[in-house]
């Protein structure tokens, strides 16, 4: 059995998503700090969305085991398969560990995690202010790295897709990949 040259539907279903639900997700982070008027409802929107977040990323990473990615193209240097490979660890790692840790830093804080209407997580860890203030920092930390990768996994899908048109952006793309845009040798 050959391996498949795309990702499965329900990857890029997922990939696309959650890089829409991230970036959202991002971009409302930097406006709660941003404006003081608006953080009581951007506060009431990231909560769920973090919790939405974590739940896809448990999805994906099933997936993910079930139906494994296709090849990398043989042709790729080692250094480039390894910075693949350990991009993807780290985003998958960010992607679980953003949203626990929001979890665990609302709970550390006192406060309520409502996803919708009167439904409320429970905290996962006893209240203790400075226990919070830690988290607060470490959440903000991992955002920042969150972006700094994004940043290199949308370069390299750039360099793949633009550059090297080796099939690579073709596999995780959300349409039909053209003739064009397939690897020498696929047409």
């Amino acid at each position: 059995m050959t391996a498949p040259a795309r990702f499965n539907r329900p990857a890029r279903l997922l990939h696309w998503g959650m890089a829409a639900l991230i970036l959202a997700m991002l971009l409302i982070g930097v406006a709660m700090v941003a404006s003081l008027a608006d953080y009581h409802a951007l506060v009431a929107l990231h909560r769920p969305l973090g919790i939405l977040i974590l739940l896809l990323a448990v999805l994906r990473l099933a997936n993910r085991w079930r139906r494994p990615p296709p090849p990398l193209p043989q042709d790729l240097p080692a250094w480039q398969r390894r910075a693949a490979h350990g991009s993807h660890l780290l985003l998958y790692a960010l992607m679980l560990a953003m949203p626990l840790v929001g979890w665990a830093m609302l709970s550390a804080g006192r406060y309520p995690i409502v996803l919708a209407g009167p439904v409320v997580l429970p905290p996962i860890l006893p209240g203790n202010p400075m226990l919070y203030a830690t988290l607060r920092q470490l959440h903000t930390v991992l955002a920042y790295g969150l972006f700094g990768v994004i940043l290199a996994h949308l370069g390299a899908a750039l360099l793949h897709g633009l550059i090297r048109r080796d099939g690579v952006f073709a596999s995780m793309a959300p349409w039909r990949p053209r003739r064009a845009d397939l690897p020498v040798g696929k047409t």
